[in-house]
């Protein structure tokens, strides 16, 4: 209200409101803004379950007389339907509570209900279509068919998107009495259950709207696909209707079977269910053990639930998504609260308090690494603790709602929570809806269902009361086998090296353990058909023949080594590009809340080497440019120098700016708007020269970023930042030093702690990151062309081959004329799954070095073929796999 309103979002960094059109476009993030206040509409129940009845008034009367549904822009159906559909829905539905009860109210006259209609009649456009699934997208003023709509194109839509709409439009048909909504929800969720994979019973991710052809075929319960199985199940709840909860079952039923693999939930093939999609998964999945509790499975919802609060506990947030052995895949963290609907639940269900102790957890994260002047920051990247200029709106409607009812008591409630029913947005719909104004025929016998004989699939009910009255340690008990399942990575049963303790064979050699000068290491490599060659350059090559191992099982092993080499290869070449790094403003009134994204340099102090980080106050130097001697060098002695960026190489700033006497550098892009928000982030190289003479930290941040610092020297004039690799927590910030007021009064845990156990849990970047994370971007110099700027924009610094950690015997290159050779990398000490499937062989390299297959003529059809002889080897491998 006092910093964004009536903006959609509020934007925490930079203290204003995010007002679509004015700020640069961030994809399809912005299509869940549509210039309608969406955070107060998605926030008006909440108020009501914090009993903040008066505020909630207040908002009502807002929306009432400044809302504008009419505007002329594109929005995405789900989401508009989720949070502003669902927003007034359940603002209407405690408005109607609370007037009830004669004390709040009274004044109102249903005007929520009648802009939910006027709302759902401009969705309804989206459902023109053949097979009854809504567009992606819709626009407000025009719907999607009219000229002016600049919408209406798209061929596909995600599951959840077209499955995600029953309860809304269900609840506004019940409401209002009008069938229309519901029936147009019922016919997309139709739609998708006839599509559905009959051999396995699963959902793609991506659908074609006019087709029904499935366009991703892989299937979860993550992005993309989450809330259709939600809204199954949550439909039979509150509309009564048996055939919700059948279809619900058997889809449930085939997640169990191919998609739970406890405590991971990986993705699979629809139409090869027992192969594993991807080696990741995302963090939208952290709502299925609620899912679970509702269904009344228990057990995987506990240990789900355990093994996502372990990799919580190692990155204080859960990242956007994160692999198979709980590294960072995508490292950004919206502020989700999927974990803390499943934490509520939970408690609901057990009783426990360890659930209790899980979300103190979250709030303590929150308020100590996200918390910031104007709000709450969503976090660019949970490894270095850096901020982003983001605060959804679903952050207030949900995470917010979750965690105060989890602390809260019956008595603090000024209704019976247990009257509702969650939307996925959290919105409260009532149950009595089931009752009213049921114009639709409740059962579906056109279609069939799978018969189940588990028992676990019998018809149930919302668990509203402690499961395990008799058994307080059942819960504790499932829990306590994943207790280390993070910090151990790779769980797996007991190895042949276990075994050989007693008298079974000689275990294998694995490839982190390898060392090139040890005989026996040679020794065992020949027997698995592994031969070592060294090279004129002073490299080594690995090549196996299987035909050549001493026996099945050798090749075997000799196979998973060079699975395993190119595996700590491809992570070597990736871990040496220099992570992002942290700017963070530690002086009043920001006190270490705020922290921006920086990109590193490939020159100077290494941040990561110097845990304590680069601490002082800011100056801007004269020229601002940085090219030549500065001329204010007592503004700029024993401070951290501010720069532009342009006009002169990085390392020739530095040098100046060293010469002054500055103890680190900030150079900001003169490329007015540019954020890291938009931009992808990059590394500043040297000047092609020796730059051993820098020895001062440099760190680079875009132009909105770099306002950020300025306009705070603009307002308070002292200005002090902590450049580190990652964000400090004020804890540390403030160690033996006078703690301020300010965070005293905040309520914020500050005490003077060690800092050992946020080093444990330090954010190292994975090898498994995507693409288009920031750190993967090359590095740019600055070379000065006719007095102005350009920007060469090329790889990192070159990597070598490689070198063994122990040995120091660098590996080669694949040798094109070997048939069966396997290029293999520099091993550094890490954990792989052991056994992995064949084809997989073949991805591992072209992620290892993608130069080193251009040069590779034979397919991996024909390097199977010259294992002919030992084929029996792969099969077996293949069976165990999968």
């Amino acid at each position: 209200q006092e910093h964004a309103y009536p903006a959609d979002e509020l934007m925490p960094l930079t203290c204003r409101g995010r007002v679509r059109g004015q700020e640069p476009s961030r994809g399809d993030v912005d299509d869940a803004l549509g210039k309608f206040s969406l955070t107060l509409i998605d926030t008006l129940d909440t108020l009501v379950v914090l009993n903040k009845t008066k505020e909630f008034e207040e908002a009502v009367k807002k929306v009432i007389t400044d809302v504008n549904l009419d505007n002329d822009i594109v929005v995405s159906v789900f989401e508009t339907n989720i949070r502003v559909l669902g927003g007034l829905l359940g603002g209407h539905s405690v408005a109607i509570m609370l007037k009830e009860k004669g004390e709040y109210m009274q004044w109102y006259n249903g005007e929520l209900l009648h802009m939910a209609k006027e709302l759902g009649y401009k969705l309804l456009p989206a459902f023109n279509t053949t097979s009854g699934l809504p567009y992606p997208r819709v626009n407000l003023k025009f719907g999607v068919r009219h000229p002016e709509a600049r919408t209406g194109t798209e061929t596909d839509t995600c599951t959840a998107c077209a499955g995600t709409l029953i309860l809304e439009f269900a609840a506004l048909s019940r409401f209002t009495g009008t069938s229309i909504f519901e029936e147009y929800a019922r016919k997309a969720l139709d739609f998708i259950w006839e599509k559905r994979q009959r051999s396995s019973n699963l959902v793609g991710v991506t659908i074609n709207i006019h087709t029904g052809d499935w366009v991703r075929k892989d299937s979860g319960v993550g992005a993309g696909i989450d809330s259709y199985y939600e809204y199954l199940l949550k439909a039979y709840v509150l509309l009564g209707d048996d055939s919700f909860l059948e279809r619900f079952n058997t889809h449930y039923d085939a997640i169990m079977r191919y998609i739970s693999q406890p405590p991971l939930l990986l993705d699979v093939h629809i139409h090869k269910p027992m192969l594993n999609a991807r080696t990741w998964m995302d963090s939208l999945l952290a709502f299925f053990p609620g899912l679970q509790v509702l269904k009344g499975d228990i057990r995987p919802a506990i240990e789900t639930h355990e093994m996502l609060y372990q990799v919580i506990k190692k990155h204080n947030f859960l990242p956007e998504a994160f692999t198979t052995d709980f590294r960072v895949h995508w490292a950004q963290h919206p502020l989700r609260p999927e974990f803390a609907e499943s934490t509520y639940f939970l408690y609901k269900a057990t009783g426990d308090p360890y659930y209790l102790e899980v979300g103190k957890t979250l709030i303590e994260n929150l308020n100590k690494y996200a918390r910031v002047p104007c709000g709450f920051a969503a976090m660019k990247d949970v490894r270095t603790g850096s901020h982003e200029d983001r605060m959804d709106s679903f952050f207030l409607a949900e995470m917010f709602k979750y965690l105060y009812l989890l602390f809260a008591d019956k008595e603090d409630m000024i209704f019976d929570i247990e009257d509702y029913i969650f939307t996925t947005e959290a919105h409260l719909l009532p149950l009595w809806l089931s009752t009213t104004n049921q114009t639709i025929s409740k059962k579906n016998t056109s279609t069939e269902y799978t018969e189940l004989d588990d028992s676990n699939f019998d018809w149930t009910c919302p668990n509203t009361q402690i499961l395990f009255p008799n058994d307080p340690m059942f819960a504790q008990s499932i829990r306590e086998p994943l207790k280390n399942v993070v910090d151990k990575s790779c769980p797996r049963g007991i190895s042949r090296a276990e075994e050989s303790l007693g008298s079974g064979p000689k275990p294998p050699l694995r490839a982190r353990d390898f060392m090139a000068s040890n005989p026996e290491h040679l020794e065992i490599l020949k027997k698995m058909g592994v031969s070592l060659i060294h090279l004129k350059d002073g490299r080594v090559q690995l090549v196996q023949h299987a035909v050549q191992a001493a026996s099945s099982l050798d090749a075997e092993d000799g196979l998973r080594f060079m699975q395993e080499m190119i595996e700590l290869s491809s992570q070597q070449q990736k871990e040496q590009q220099l992570p992002p790094r942290a700017v963070q403003i530690v002086s009043h009134p920001f006190f270490g809340r705020v922290v921006l994204t920086a990109g590193p340099a490939q020159f100077g102090m290494d941040l990561s080497k110097h845990k304590a980080g680069t601490r002082g106050f800011v100056a801007t130097i004269k020229p601002y440019n940085g090219c030549s001697e500065i001329t204010n060098p007592e503004a700029v002695k024993e401070k951290i120098a501010l720069m532009q960026r342009g006009q002169c190489m990085f390392a020739e700033k530095a040098r100046n700016i060293q010469k002054a006497g500055a103890i680190g550098g900030i150079v900001i892009d003169d490329n007015e708007g540019s954020s890291s928000d938009t931009a992808p982030l990059f590394q500043m190289a040297g000047d092609g020269k020796n730059t051993d003479d820098i020895t001062i930290p440099m760190l680079f941040l875009f132009n909105k970023e770099g306002n950020i610092i300025l306009d705070a020297i603009r307002e308070y004039e002292a200005v002090e930042v902590l450049l580190s690799d990652k964000a400090k927590d004020r804890a540390t910030i403030f160690k033996g030093k006078m703690i301020p007021n300010y965070i005293i009064d905040s309520n914020l845990e500050i005490e003077n702690m060690d800092q050992k156990s946020s080093e444990n849990d330090s954010h190292k970047p994975t090898s498994e990151e995507a693409p288009s994370e920031s750190q993967d971007a090359g590095s740019v110099s600055e070379e000065p062309e006719g007095g102005g700027e350009s920007s060469a924009v090329g790889d990192p610094a070159p990597l070598s081959p490689g070198s063994t950690d122990s040995a120091s015997v660098p590996m080669a290159d694949l040798d094109p004329h070997s048939p069966g050779a396997t290029e293999t990398g520099a091993p550094e000490p890490a954990c792989t799954a052991g056994d992995s499937q064949p084809q997989e062989q073949n991805t591992h390299t072209e992620a290892s070095s993608k130069a080193h297959w251009e040069r590779k003529v034979q397919p991996m059809e024909s390097i199977l073929a010259d294992w002919n002889e030992d084929i029996e080897a792969f099969e077996m491998m293949e069976k165990d796999e999968l």
